[in-house]
């Protein structure tokens, strides 16, 4: 397969038609340079302008790690390796971060991936057990080094680019411009790509609601219902305040769910499983979700509380306008607030309407099966065995993940009961595993 047939294929499994021309210029700056800084804003596409060209770097006849990403986040991490495994290159990769199973990283790492992507201090631990061989690393990708940075993973950072001594080239990404290189990372000479002054903010439109009362939830509540029933992120800055606006939605009759970082790894994997998959509308977060997240396009996003930087506020819009789409971010404000500088001016004020029914109920629910990739389940398993034993249609599927142990699969909420019952006693590859409707860990009134 010549290089552009290879890219058609690869863009075709991403669902994508073209680059756009910030991945253009990257894809070329990395394949030839030694040294690249791409500066360019978040949903801008910058995980597939850098997996791009690594993939034309990578060696088939090496056989360890040759590239190395370092994130700032488990939940970037994760995403990386979700987009990489959508390509289908072929190479191995492995993802290493705090609260995933050591145990298993280390039993993937006897057989080292091409690709290993990590945060800081996971690799670090890695290296301190010699789990992982850095002689042929040759490419270093380090994504949202400014968040990296704010952070606090300088040490980590220094001490894992110490100990790669045969570094060829070094990629650095950031969705803000004002970042400073320590000289630990070696990039005193760079190519830099600036595209955070060049987002087209056609795309995004920002609207204004007032509330009357001090408290905004009830404001909060009127809105969602008028969104007719489409999804939306809300964001806030304390966890605190993202559980109680959960739980007020709950109680009044929306199905909504939290993501924080005070969470367990297990409960902020499922709840964006939930997410994503359509049988959740409503997300409320803290700045954890602005950058890294694995979700798909939103029309709507929702400033509760307004970020203390003007970077996280365009962080946090990043998760809608994406690429060629648009979307719209909301701004909640008590109606004495005074409105930040960087909130144009002329930006309308919406009206909200009174007594808009509920939001209709999630289209799926999230099913939970008992095994996973160590079990020699793959998603071709799942939909054979819903298809065939469990008599659903196609239209009744929806999405499914596939986890090490674990996996989940969406269904259509009408549908649940008839799989349920047809597969009751059926057995899966010749084994029986647990299915049923996902653990909630959503606190519902």
């Amino acid at each position: 397969m010549n290089i552009m047939n290879e890219q058609t294929h690869i863009l075709s499994n991403l669902g994508i038609k073209h680059l756009n021309k910030m991945q253009v210029a990257a894809r070329k700056a990395i394949s030839e340079r030694a040294n690249t800084l791409l500066l360019s804003p978040t949903g801008s596409g910058k995980t597939i302008a850098f997996l791009l060209p690594v993939l034309g770097l990578l060696n088939k006849d090496i056989k360890g790690v040759q590239c190395l990403v370092i994130v700032p986040a488990r939940e970037l991490a994760i995403q990386i390796e979700h987009v990489w495994k959508k390509m289908n290159t072929g190479f191995k990769v492995n993802v290493c971060y705090g609260g995933h199973s050591m145990e298993t990283e280390l039993k993937n790492l006897t057989d080292p991936p091409a690709l290993l992507i990590g945060t800081p201090g996971r690799i670090t631990d890695h290296l301190e057990r010699k789990s992982v061989e850095t002689d042929q690393i040759k490419i270093l990708i380090l994504d949202e080094f400014d968040k990296s940075l704010q952070l606090g993973f300088q040490e980590e950072m220094n001490a894992i680019i110490s100990q790669l001594p045969n570094l060829e080239k070094r990629v650095l990404l950031s969705a803000t411009s004002d970042v400073d290189i320590p000289d630990f990372v070696g990039m005193q000479s760079s190519f830099v790509l600036d595209y955070t002054q060049q987002k087209d903010t056609n795309n995004l439109s920002l609207k204004l609601i007032l509330s009357e009362e001090k408290d905004k939830i009830e404001m909060l509540f009127r809105f969602i219902c008028s969104l007719r029933s489409e999804p939306a992120l809300i964001f806030c800055n304390h966890r605190e305040v993202a559980e109680r606006i959960s739980d007020f939605m709950n109680k009044k009759g929306i199905l909504t769910g939290y993501y924080h970082g005070g969470m367990d790894q297990d409960d902020r994997e499922r709840i964006l499983i939930r997410f994503r998959n359509g049988s959740l509308n409503y997300l409320v977060t803290t700045d954890l979700a602005a950058r890294g997240f694995d979700i798909p396009q939103m029309k709507h996003v929702v400033h509760y509380h307004l970020p203390s930087k003007e970077s996280e506020f365009t962080h946090r819009n990043g998760r809608t306008a994406r690429m060629h789409d648009s979307g719209t971010a909301y701004i909640l404000l008590y109606k004495e607030d005074k409105v930040p500088e960087y909130i144009p001016e002329d930006t309308e004020t919406l009206a909200v309407p009174l007594n808009e029914p509920l939001p209709d109920d999630p289209e799926f629910r999230t099913i939970y099966i008992s095994g996973g990739k160590k079990n020699k389940l793959n998603k071709s398993d799942i939909v054979g065995f819903f298809f065939q034993k469990g008599k659903l249609d196609k239209n009744e599927l929806g999405l499914i993940e596939v986890k090490d142990f674990i996996s989940f699969a969406a269904v259509r909420r009408e549908a649940v009961k008839k799989l349920l019952s047809n597969i009751k006693d059926e057995k899966m590859k010749g084994k029986k595993y647990k299915i049923a409707i996902a653990r909630d860990i959503i606190r519902e009134s």
